[in-house]
């Protein structure tokens, strides 16, 4: 098929429908709404006589020909990617850096941070990928690309170092506690919970409320109704307008108990320790450019600093 009739943005909203499984998911990250998403997939379908998802109540099922055409797909996007890139750069002088992290670990713990790296890199061009799956780290003369990633490792195929390890523990706002009687960990069962869907790195499944309320010894027959959300930051948003508790990661909600829109009802009592930590996932061959370094010898410094400050 010659390239000028294919319909390159319906390839596009195909290839992130197929990534996420998601029409939905595909329209968030392309600034779109699922019905535009719906469409863009329906057209390529018509266009190549092919059933690319499989429709049901409940969501869509990329078919075994929309895998394929997916894999396809989503590489010549990547080769398109780095040659726009490419043809575009400004400065031989510019290190550019792509950092991969999950959202709402760039959104909560690194962002805040990374201010203060960019004001003193003036020649380090720095790049964000929200992306919960981890992508192959490496590193260049002018180029480098690095993973933040949530898990237990081996990481395959790389070198990590460890950031620091991870604690749960419930949070809620101020202003529910005025009007709540929240003492002990039971008195948790007559709220509203709120909790976060994570796919960490790892065979073992991510703790929830139900490890929690045993870790504190409390039985129960049956779990009362979470609230659940997708995002760390959504989640948040509702404890801190005192919709609900929410079981949280302390590296996701250290600044805000730090300004005092969330406290830890129970104070440094009940935590949950986790065998997973926040890792720093490098190249495990090559040499490292200078200016990859200095972003990892900042990173390492941050999260020292950081670990010196947990709770």
């Amino acid at each position: 098929m010659r390239i000028e009739r294919l319909p390159l943005n319906a390839l596009r909203a195909f290839a992130e429908a197929a990534r996420e499984n998601s029409f939905k998911a595909a329209a968030y990250r392309l600034s779109v709404t699922p019905g535009a998403v719906s469409r863009q997939v329906k057209q390529l379908e018509e266009h190549l006589g092919v059933i690319l998802f499989d429709r049901h109540a409940n969501g869509v099922c990329v078919t075994d020909a929309g895998r394929l055409l997916a894999d396809d797909v989503q590489a010549g996007l990547l080769r398109i990617a780095s040659g726009v890139q490419q043809a575009t750069e400004r400065s031989e002088d510019t290190f550019r850096l792509l950092i991969s992290a999950p959202p709402s670990f760039l959104q909560l713990w690194l962002l805040p941070r990374l201010t203060s790296f960019e004001a003193n890199e003036q020649q380090i061009e720095i790049s964000l990928d929200a992306e919960a799956r981890l992508t192959p780290p490496y590193w260049q003369t002018n180029r480098a690309r690095l993973s933040l990633r949530y898990g237990e490792g081996p990481w395959p195929d790389a070198n990590s170092v460890r950031l620091f390890d991870d604690t749960l523990f419930p949070v809620c706002s101020p202003s529910l506690l005025t009007k709540e009687n929240v003492t002990l960990p039971r008195d948790l069962l007559a709220q509203t919970l709120l909790t976060v869907n994570w796919s960490p790195h790892s065979s073992r499944s991510f703790p929830g409320w139900s490890d929690w309320f045993k870790s504190t010894g409390v039985m129960m027959k049956k779990m009362p109704s979470q609230r659940q959300y997708s995002l760390y930051s959504l989640a948040l948003d509702q404890a801190i307008a005192g919709q609900g508790v929410v079981l949280a990661s302390y590296p996701l909600i250290a600044d805000r108990l730090e300004s005092g829109v969330l406290v830890r009802p129970f104070g440094s009592r009940f935590p949950l320790t986790l065998p997973f930590s926040y890792d720093l996932i490098l190249p495990n061959e090559g040499v490292i450019p200078p200016a990859a370094n200095r972003f990892i010898e900042w990173l390492e410094h941050e999260a020292a600093l950081f670990s010196g400050t947990s709770i």
